[in-house]
């Protein structure tokens, strides 16, 4: 059972599976296994595809014996590794890219401007490959500055309110602050980090996700009243005297 309920939002918290939770995880494993299907699908149709081609192309016998061994090894390595799946977002060589075709010989990236880019299987066989789709739950964080005259009562209430507000959420998990530094002597730094119950597969259900946070943030600091104030600043003046005619 212990490994059973992380996989339900909130489960492991309450020791219940909510059916909300459940309908997410059965349409999850639905969308894991369709994509999965559509992979394999799509590997095998171009594989048949490549191999036609080239044998019209060349008749000699050992140029068949050749595609064949070639062919064995991209199996291998497309189905028995299978690192990623058609529409999964990877990260290669720093880059994230979508995965848009997976072939014999290649595999079809599409990168965050919409640029397709060709990478042979045999090179990707030799990198490390982020998947986020398969990554579990992921975090994120807010660093603020707060000034340094704040009291303790008001960071602790700003805590508590973050806690419950995040409680009523089922996107997010439990909250935490930390104090990074004291500034200049007049600010600190301060990060609030959150675990979400998804990955960062979807990118745009992350940034709106950050975006909500921030503005949380915000409707607590106006409500509770903390500011950040700037130094003193030194200002010189000069009279100027002006000769009139």
């Amino acid at each position: 059972m212990a490994s059973v309920l992380p996989q339900f939002e909130g489960a492991v918290e309450t020791g219940n599976i909510k059916k909300a939770a459940l309908r997410n995880w059965v349409v999850k494993v639905y969308l894991e296994r369709k994509s999965l299907a559509h992979s394999l699908n799509e590997c095998y149709q171009n594989s048949c595809k490549t191999i036609k081609q080239t044998c019209d192309r060349d008749s000699d016998h050992s140029d068949h014996y050749h595609l064949a061994a070639c062919d064995g090894v991209c199996k291998h390595q497309v189905i028995i590794m299978h690192p990623f799946d058609v529409g999964d977002r990877c990260v290669v060589d720093g880059v994230q890219m979508i995965v848009e075709e997976k072939n014999i010989l290649t595999t079809v990236f599409l990168r965050y401007d919409n640029e397709k880019i060709y990478c042979p299987n045999a090179t990707l066989a030799t990198k490390p490959i982020s998947n986020f789709y398969r990554s579990p739950d992921m975090s994120d964080s807010v660093e603020f500055s707060v000034d340094v005259s704040t009291s303790m009562e008001s960071i602790g209430a700003l805590k508590e309110r973050d806690k419950n507000a995040h409680r009523e959420q089922s996107s997010t998990l439990p909250t935490m602050f930390v104090a990074k530094e004291i500034e200049n002597m007049n600010k600190m730094k301060m990060a609030l980090f959150v675990r979400h119950t998804i990955n960062h597969q979807d990118k745009g259900e992350k940034t709106n996700r950050r975006s909500e946070l921030i503005f949380e943030l915000k409707k607590l600091f106006e409500e509770l009243k903390i500011k950040y104030h700037l130094l003193p600043q030194e200002v010189h003046l000069s009279y100027a005297s002006y000769c009139h005619v």
